[in-house]
């Protein structure tokens, strides 16, 4: 059974309830992507954006490079010049092939 609250404690609840809604919308809202100005513009070295596959190449090779951007400026692990989109879901199925995919299915079975 429930204990019964006083109608003080309803609204203290409700309140509490209220200020960790807020509070979670504002966290939320702090992580938002902003645009990113080196969408379709050429990069370093006079490439073309990337586009799809190198989404999908920069997204599978993201642990290793994550590592090494961690010792270097010069490595980042997301490329701003892309075509946008189709960079972005690209990267995002590599990610999932390399940590969802196949490996993530066989540690499932075992």
């Amino acid at each position: 059974m429930e204990p019964v609250l006083s109608p003080r404690g309803r609204r203290a609840r409700r309140a509490a309830t209220v200020v960790l809604a807020v509070g979670a919308l504002v966290l939320l809202a702090a992580c938002a992507a902003g645009p990113n100005p080196g969408v379709d513009t050429s990069a370093i070295g006079g490439q073309g954006p990337y586009g799809f596959w190198w989404g999908l190449w920069q997204g599978m090779i993201l642990p290793v490079t994550f590592f090494v951007s961690l010792f270097t400026d010069s490595v980042s692990i997301y490329e701003v010049h892309n075509n946008g989109n189709w960079y972005d879901v690209g990267y995002v199925i590599g990610i999932s092939l390399v940590f969802g995919g196949p490996l993530g299915a066989r540690r499932a079975r075992h």
